[in-house]
């Protein structure tokens, strides 16, 4: 078959995207050898600029080595094309040729492939290939690049546990995840008893309170003598606003192209020290913001999550054969299996973290969720038991 395959990449890079690009490439050599296959630049922005990388004839050693590198390859954007934006989209896609566009991202990233799936009228195949460390796609059990990610934060927490054993004080890690929690339950995965940190998770799932958050660490400090926190960046208060539009002033909040409000920067660290240091005054304390360092944090990838990004790619491809869709990866019995999912159900939907996930009264993870963490993130390391 003589065909042109176009695949790009969008939204945040992980550890392990790039696989998913490989994983793609590999079965198009393989189920179409006569195929030309086209790397878009910085997602819909290559194919709107006619900005293309050639993959056809790139070595299979060269694209293994790509595969087992972080970041998105391709490059990335963060574009959420509208119907005008797609419109000039899918004329860049017929110019090229395209039989298929695969785009491997988000829920953001399914919406566009509906978008132009709805307006190309079936003369092109569109698939949507799952990435996001956030962990928040429907019709998913869990995504690439979410595992990798989970052990970064798991091994954090539990090392800065030890230091703050050493050292005793508060410790505040803000975790990435704009309104699911898992990344920031992930801190509780390697949790080691009940005396080691995290002691408490605040996840975009439930409200947050200032109030309640002192409360909860003075009550952990008189318990542990410390206290470790993982707060998911999204929290946000009773009136739905997200935690830091209640505390930082609104003439110094940054918001992206998108008009969404930027969580982890600095301000929400000097806001989050600031209400410590009015509710818990003298005591030892740390405000940090992981940032972006654990989606794409080259020793912390995960074989499991390597091997199920490449699957995934090669998926697309049959799902390219079958018209297209968005391939879904779901769990059965501690065996995971991938299956093709309509676009619309998985487009610009958001996927929560179960409410028996965490604790009914109390900011902590709850048995059913500390079994989906040891089912994708097991105990890496045996540590000492400190002696303080």
């Amino acid at each position: 078959m003589s065909a042109t395959f176009v695949i790009a990449q969008g939204g945040g890079p992980t550890a392990v995207i790039n696989q998913t690009l490989v994983g793609a490439v590999l079965e198009i050599r393989k189920r179409y050898p006569d195929a030309r296959v086209l790397g878009s630049r910085h997602g819909v922005r290559g194919i709107r600029d006619d900005n293309y990388v050639d993959l056809t004839e790139i070595p299979e050693e060269q694209l293994r080595l790509i595969g087992k590198t972080p970041g998105a390859a391709l490059g990335s954007t963060r574009d959420k094309p509208d119907a005008a934006y797609c419109e000039v989209v899918l004329k860049g896609l017929q110019k090229a040729s395209a039989d298929a566009f695969i785009y491997i991202g988000g829920n953001d990233t399914a919406g566009t492939q509906q978008i132009l799936s709805d307006a190309a009228g079936g003369k092109i195949a569109f698939v949507h290939a799952p990435k996001t460390i956030d962990n928040d796609l429907v019709e998913n059990d869990h995504t690439p690049g979410f595992i990798s990610a989970a052990e970064f934060v798991a091994g954090a927490f539990l090392s800065v546990d030890l230091d703050f054993r050493a050292l005793p004080g508060i410790y505040v890690g803000i975790v990435m995840g704009r309104h699911a929690g898992f990344l920031t339950a992930a801190a509780a995965a390697w949790q080691q008893d009940e005396d080691s940190g995290p002691h408490l998770i605040y996840v975009p799932e439930r409200a947050f309170s200032v109030d309640r958050f002192i409360d909860d660490i003075k009550a952990t400090m008189d318990r542990h003598g410390r206290c470790i926190v993982a707060v998911s960046e999204g929290v946000s208060t009773e009136d739905g606003k997200a935690l830091v539009e209640s505390l930082v002033p609104a003439d110094r909040l940054e918001r992206d192209a998108h008009g969404n409000v930027k969580l982890s920067g600095s301000d929400l660290n000097a806001a989050l020290e600031h209400a410590l240091a009015e509710g818990l005054p003298g005591k030892r304390a740390r405000v940090d913001a992981l940032g972006y360092m654990p989606r794409g944090y080259i020793g912390a990838i995960s074989p499991v999550d390597s091997a199920e990004a490449f699957d995934a790619g090669a998926f697309a491809i049959g799902v390219a054969a079958d018209g297209g869709g968005s391939v879904a990866m779901n769990d059965i019995g501690w065996r995971w299996v991938l299956k093709n999912v309509p676009l619309s159900e998985v487009a610009g939907k958001t996927r929560h973290m179960p409410k028996n996930f965490m604790m009914k009264d109390e900011n902590k993870l709850a048995s059913d969720g500390k079994d989906y963490l040891r089912r994708l993130v097991p105990p890496k390391y045996q540590i000492g038991k400190p002696f303080v």
